[in-house]
């Protein structure tokens, strides 16, 4: 994943040595006439001014009406001793309301009475904003749902910021309870309608609201801040230097201030640069408002994913290749390649965000997949569909650009303008199309999309553009083709200078034609006119060098480049032609901008029917992609319960990579028996198999088929791994410690609903120590009702099962091949997974025989080793009461499922409970024998 740009200027806070200049770049510099002391954290700075804009009742925000409290003064390291904290108000009153007239005044009186280079609560760094409602807070304000927060006292401040450019879309938020030490972070890709955000927002029932300067610039505001200011109009809102949501910065204050027993929430947020940047220029606004910094190590610090959907940290989904594979990163050997086959840039995106972010409705899972098995059903639907998506453009970025309002009316702006249009018109042209693909559709969501599709808006927009822009006008690849749509878009005698323009540069191009024409019959060469964006109208040429007299183009031709025969070069009389062909385009576009500004000006109040429209083209684009990565392999449609059970499933990445298909397993945990031990040689297949299971639990979650026969899953609310053994330089962890952060991390966070996967864990550090580590980390997560599956190469742990009836062992196995021209035996890899723990012995040591390394230290190995495993198996036998225990347990588990999920008819649940007995029963002789062994010996 490419790395978002989140500083457009400069990245870091000023350094304290730098005191004497202006640390902010705009606003007026506020003199508290407080000693600063020096501080370690990396926010302690000697400013004396303020980067905010300040909005509503900022002049008494320090006051006991409008302020909830400080936080808890042990937690608080003052920067300087004086008496803001001792009487709040009338400071307040006087550095603030007094000077510059803050608090009750309306917009109007604000805007004439501030100094220009104030920035007001809406126009950080941007003077010539005016007009905006100034917001207070209210004491009695409300909380719309249940949160932690007090009702009649609001004290959160969030920090909102949003990703750009390809990033569009990805939200970082921080919190801070002002009364509680303890800030929430959380990252997660949204819609255009932004439903989550406001969501989240009013869960936390914000006294405040943070958010860069750049996105509520007046005439070109964010869709996302229009939308919270129409949400949370109780609420105040501040503005913050964009330079200030710095990443960097932001996990510098998570490193210093996180208590040491949540620092595993570094190992989280470290590459969620959004959520970082956001808990910068929080931090950083309320160490002003505060005039003072958090103690080093005081705060609780958290991450908390959106609601509705699973949470995969960033090391598993780098683990498991969800996005990037770790061998290459620029091949798509990865789930995101296996399944994207979208068509549209919106498609893509969604896809991307649902792979990281999979769905926990299982009502919402089960439309998805209803669409996707009517997709498959139906084959004039699929393909239907598939044309016209595929025609679309990017609703979403087209939307983005349309809304903007230009600060200057360039001619690249002109351009700009008049191509999307033409692009909208396109857009709406598809929407008919589109219905009637989806006309005959029969599932809830299709229909529902279908539905959404029947907005008379979409009529109206296109009516209105077409009596402006010609009917002809129409989206074509190829920058001449566009530039000649743009030039013709609007529509004749709307303009009457327009049609003379038209005309003007209609002759020229055709003197231009006529021009390169007399000079191919000059020179008797096959001269031909070509166009680009960057040089105009040019000469290109096709010809072997020996055609050429003397084997040199005429002296006439300039600026000559050759690639192969392929020549390329202009005239001086042919530049001249350009230039006033340019200048008749910039005639053009400045009248047909004039035109198609006044028609945007009449769409603007139907064009959030777009939004929905863009919602749909990619929900429908990512539908179909899943439906195409089934029609190429047999995927089948999963399951919900509270059973993890899968019949022959396969590894979707390593299919893609093999020339044949991968060997299928088995996989079946349910609350009864809810961890599974892994166990095998090298290279048998454990880590391949792990991964396997989390990508299809993924790929069900999202709405797509899965890799098997059969499938059924329990919802996980949360996907861990701990796979990689790699160490990592940059936070100076060796590869044990790299171990411990992980797992600590995954038993910080683990719930009953999460799935687990640990690969060999412990094999960082000696064996005593990396098996009692691995014991103990069981034990704590058998006590909970997460799926784990647990592979290691301890066999000692597979006897862990004799005091705890959950646990089910499992290994690959190998078969031995005598391998005639060596003298020697090989392992041959069979990839099937069995019951039971591995037969395989001291496998290590044969894999180190295979090596060239000397006999007699393999020999001895072999010796100490024998003597070792004869040591520890004395105290790992199993008891005739323990195996009995176990019996009952799984006969309860079984009757239990039974009760839950069976769909079988009277005579097949007698006949299913009647083998049960029996197996059950058949189960005593077993421990009878164990007794019979115990006795003997």
């Amino acid at each position: 994943m490419l790395r978002p740009e989140i500083s457009s200027t400069s990245p870091s806070v000023p350094a304290a040595s730098q005191s004497s200049a202006e640390p902010w770049s705009q606003g007026p510099r506020y003199n508290f006439g407080l000693q600063e002391t020096p501080q370690s954290l990396p926010s302690a700075k000697a400013s004396a001014s303020t980067p905010w804009g300040t909005s509503g009742a900022a002049g008494d925000r320090s006051s006991s009406s409008s302020l909830p409290g400080p936080v808890p003064s042990a937690l608080l390291a003052p920067r300087a001793r004086g008496s803001y904290f001792e009487n709040k108000r009338s400071y307040a009153e006087n550095t603030f309301a007094s000077d510059f007239n803050f608090g009750t005044s309306s917009s109007s009186t604000r805007d004439n009475n501030y100094p220009q280079t104030l920035k007001t609560p809406l126009s950080a760094g941007n003077p010539q904003r005016s007009g905006y409602k100034s917001w207070t807070p209210q004491m009695g304000y409300s909380a719309t749902s249940s949160s932690a927060v007090s009702v009649h006292s609001p004290s959160v401040i969030v920090a909102v910021v949003e990703g750009r450019g390809l990033a569009r879309g990805e939200i970082g938020m921080a919190s801070i309870d002002l009364k509680s030490p303890q800030i929430i972070l959380s990252q997660f890709a949204d819609n255009t309608t932004y439903a989550k955000v406001i969501t989240k927002l009013k869960i936390l029932s914000p006294l405040e609201i943070i958010m860069s300067n750049t996105a509520c610039v007046v005439g070109n505001s964010t869709k996302l801040f229009t939308l919270i200011t129409e949400n949370f109009k109780n609420v105040n809102f501040t503005t913050v230097q964009r330079k200030y949501f710095n990443e960097t910065k932001g996990l510098e204050y998570i490193e210093q201030l996180c208590i040491a027993e949540f620092s595993t929430v570094l190992m989280e947020v470290q590459s969620k640069y959004y959520c970082l940047a956001a808990v910068a220029a929080l931090l950083k606004y309320v160490e002003f408002i505060q005039n003072s910094v958090y103690a080093p190590k005081s705060l609780k610090i958290c991450f908390q994913g959106s609601e509705q959907t699973a949470m995969i940290d960033s090391s598993s989904a780098q683990n498991l290749e969800l996005l990037v594979n770790i061998q290459d990163s620029r091949n798509n050997h990865t789930l995101f390649g296996v399944l994207n086959y979208t068509k549209t840039p919106g498609g893509s995106r969604r896809l991307r965000s649902n792979i990281l972010e999979p769905l926990v409705d299982i009502e919402t899972i089960n439309m998805r997949l209803d669409c996707v098995q009517e997709l498959l059903q139906d084959e004039e639907l699929f393909f239907g569909l598939q044309s016209v998506i595929a025609r679309f453009l990017d609703t979403e970025q087209l939307l983005s650009v349309l809304v903007q309002i230009p600060k200057q009316d360039t001619v690249n702006a002109a351009e700009s303008k008049i191509t999307n249009l033409i692009y909208l018109k396109h857009t709406l042209e598809l929407v008919d199309p589109l219905k009637i693909a989806l006309k005959n559709c029969n599932t809830p969501l299709l229909r529902a999309y279908y539905g959404s599709l029947e907005d008379k808006r979409f009529g109206i927009i296109l009516e209105k553009i077409k009596t402006v822009i010609n009917d002809d006008a129409r989206y074509m690849k190829g920058c001449l083709n566009m530039r000649t749509q743009k030039c013709y878009a609007v529509r004749s005698n709307i303009n009457e200078f327009l049609d003379i323009a038209r005309r003007t540069y209609t002759e020229i191009v055709d003197d231009i034609a006529g021009m390169i024409s007399q000079l191919a019959e000059k020179y008797s060469l096959p001269l031909r006119t070509s166009f680009s964006s960057a040089r105009g109208f040019f000469i290109q040429m096709t010809v072997d060098c020996a055609a050429l007299p003397n084997d040199q183009l005429p002296s006439e031709f300039i600026k000559i480049s050759k690639v192969k025969n392929s020549y390329s070069f202009t005239s001086a009389d042919l530049i001249k032609m350009n230039e006033r062909c340019q200048e008749s385009l910039r005639e053009i576009y400045h009248m047909t901008y004039m035109i198609v500004c006044k028609l945007l000006s009449e769409i603007y109040e139907h064009i959030h029917c777009l939004y929905k429209l863009s919602d749909t083209v990619s929900m429908l684009d990512m539908l179909l992609s899943f439906a195409h990565a089934c029609t190429l392999s047999d995927y089948v449609r999963p399951e919900f319960t509270d059973t993890l059970a899968i019949k022959q499933g396969w590894h979707p990445i390593l299919e893609r990579i093999s020339v044949e298909k991968p060997v299928a397993n088995n996989t079946y945990i349910t609350e009864g028996s809810n961890f599974l031990i892994v166990t095998g040689p090298n290279m048998s297949g454990k880590s391949t198999y792990l991964k396997q299971i989390a990508l299809c639990q993924i790929m069900a979650q999202i709405g797509s088929y899965v890799p098997a026969e059969y499938s059924s899953f329990r919802i996980a609310e949360q996907i861990f791994t701990r796979i990689s053994t790699d160490d990592d330089i940059e936070t100076n962890s060796s590869t044990f410690m790299k171990e411990m952060k992980e797992i600590a991390y995954i038993l910080h966070n683990v719930n009953d609903k999460s799935l687990i996967l640990i690969d060999e864990l412990g094999r960082g550090t000696n064996t005593e120590e990396g098996i009692g580590i691995c014991y103990a980390v069981c034990e704590y997560l058998l006590s909970l009702k997460a799926f784990t599956l647990f592979a290691t190469h301890f066999l000692e742990l597979c006897h862990i099962d004799a005091m705890y009836p959950n646990v089910e062992n499992m290994h690959f196995e190998v078969q031995h091949v005598k391998n005639t021209s060596r003298n020697k035996e090989a392992i041959l890899y069979t990839y099937k997974l069995s019951k039971g723990f591995t037969e395989e012995k001291n496998y290590g040591l044969k894999a180190a025989e295979v090596s060239s390394l000397p006999p007699s230290i393999v020999l001895d190995a072999k010796e100490i080793t024998t003597q070792i495993t004869r040591q520890i198996l004395q105290y790992q036998r199993s008891t005739p009461e323990m195996e009995r225990q176990r019996a009952v347990y799984h006969l309860a588990t079984r009757l239990v499922q039974t009760a839950r999920n069976s769909r079988l008819d009277p005579d097949s649940l007698r006949t299913y409970l009647s083998n049960l007995k029996k197996k059950y029963e058949a189960e005593f002789p077993k421990a009878e024998q164990v007794s019979g062994r115990t006795e003997e010996e």
